[in-house]
């Protein structure tokens, strides 16, 4: 298992048509978000078949597939190191995730933030009681880097602590990007679908400045009269 096999393996999987519909899908025309990513057009259930395939595979190789321009060898990289991430033992966490967060910049589109950062960063914040890791990323310049820290919190939902959650949509409540709107609005969903009292106690002090993007995906679950109370203080 090596890491040209592991690219042949990927690659003979590519598909044109599917590459066409994933650039509009991620929006990669000039200007938008994803203007410097390429798609080969391979679906995330075969390349994580491939990860698992190859989930030896050591950092350098993934280093290698987190230098490339196509979508899906990122999305491989970050694939093997959260299977990695599953088996591996404290010490050995700890050493992915350092190298998860050096090469936190070419972790730079949303499909591969939500599928790395709560299993690999997130979870290993909570196993080591860190919620500075998911903190001191929120002032990034960066927005994946951003986004890495607020989808982060969503391990921290999942134990059913919510105050990180809300401490970071709070900062984000002035971010200017609507990528990171969603994401946080996302995970004030999430937090409402556990503990309702909490995400409205959050909505009644921010819902009145809070992006309109935001506060739709945080009201996503509740019922059309409480979404309309929360959408009339925006007005």
């Amino acid at each position: 298992m090596t890491l040209q096999t592991a690219r042949e393996t990927l690659y003979k999987l590519g598909d044109p048509s599917k590459a066409a519909h994933l650039s509009r899908f991620f929006k990669t025309a000039p200007g938008t978000y994803g203007a410097h990513d390429q798609f080969l057009g391979i679906l995330v259930p075969h390349v994580r078949a491939i990860a698992k395939a190859y989930k030896d595979l050591p950092f350098e190789d993934c280093a290698d597939f987190l230098q490339s321009s196509f979508n899906e060898e990122r999305l491989l990289a970050l694939l093997i190191l959260r299977f990695q991430f599953e088996k591996a033992p404290p010490e050995q966490q700890q050493a992915i995730v350092d190298f998860y967060l050096r090469h936190s910049e070419a972790i730079n589109n949303w499909n591969l933030v939500d599928l790395s950062a709560p299993y690999i960063l997130g979870k290993y914040a909570v196993q080591s009681a860190n919620s500075q890791l998911l903190l001191n990323l929120a002032p990034a310049a960066n927005m994946w880097q951003r986004r890495i820290a607020i989808v982060s919190s969503y391990a921290f939902i999942r134990r059913k602590r919510y105050d990180i959650t809300l401490s970071l949509a709070e900062i984000f409540l002035t971010d200017t990007q609507e990528l990171m709107h969603k994401a946080t609005g996302w995970m004030l969903r999430e937090v409402g679908k556990r503990e309702r009292e909490a995400l409205c106690a959050f909505l009644d002090q921010h819902a009145a400045h809070m992006p309109r993007k935001m506060l739709s995906y945080a009201l996503e679950h509740f019922d059309k009269e409480t979404r309309q109370f929360y959408r009339t203080k925006m007005s």
